[in-house]
């Protein structure tokens, strides 16, 4: 029995994806490459990664940032999960900017009923989850002009014509699908997309790290020009 259709067979009786930890560990080998690029790119400079971001230690930061805005308090067991986690620059000063946060989304096994004849299911609400993480993780970058997020998503439920697509899009302040967004845009550098690579066929492992890499080294650049390169080395 083929992978997808052991996928198929169990989401019929418990919601349980089987191909998130192989989609997981492909997207996280490519940041693992993404790392080691930058580092031979930008010498001297200091990574860090993180699965996860904790949900208060956004608050105490945007706290800091506008102390005239009321923020809740949730749980401090609280946190955003990222497929491929955080990629963090550190400076001097041991602070963390991100330069890339990646996500990595797989959807629909219609294709695989549509050939035993069956009839078409609901159409999943991978998507529905992962708009919940690029509002935190948005909303945690509100300062900067730039958002290094991406986002890869395949499977039948994204080929073009889909309204699951449009879905995307609105997650994407309507941006473009397949295009990288990494600088805020508009009067007032209100959108702050960040990058959705939906399609069919699968990423590969490859094709997910170059893209990374390229939002990954904007970042970079940004930080650099934004906050001096002297911040992010030794004197």
């Amino acid at each position: 029995m083929s992978h997808k259709i052991a996928l198929r067979t169990q989401r019929e009786g418990t919601i349980i994806n089987t191909t998130s930890s192989k989609q997981e560990k492909l997207l996280r080998q490519a940041v693992e490459s993404v790392s080691m690029r930058l580092k031979k790119k930008f010498p001297g400079i200091t990574l860090e990664w993180e699965p996860q971001a904790k949900l208060i230690d956004i608050i105490v930061h945007l706290r800091t940032q506008f102390p005239d805005v009321d923020f809740a308090a949730p749980s401090c067991a609280s946190s955003m999960k990222s497929d491929g986690g955080i990629l963090y620059m550190k400076s001097e000063d041991e602070r963390r900017f991100p330069i890339l946060i990646s996500e990595k989304k797989n959807q629909g096994t219609n294709d695989m009923r549509a050939k035993e004849g069956k009839k078409r299911q609901a159409q999943g609400n991978a998507i529905e989850r992962l708009g919940k993480n690029v509002i935190g993780f948005r909303a945690s970058m509100i300062r900067e002009s730039i958002f290094p997020f991406v986002c890869f998503g395949d499977g039948c439920d994204f080929v073009e014509g889909s309204s699951i697509r449009d879905r995307v899009i609105t997650i994407a302040m309507f941006g473009q699908l397949n295009k990288e967004y990494v600088y805020a845009q508009g009067r007032g550098e209100l959108f702050n997309r960040g990058s959705f690579y939906f399609r069919e066929k699968q990423w590969t492992e490859q094709e997910m790290a170059d893209i990374s890499f390229s939002i990954a080294s904007k970042a970079i650049f940004y930080y650099f020009s934004r906050y001096g390169e002297s911040t992010f080395f030794d004197n």
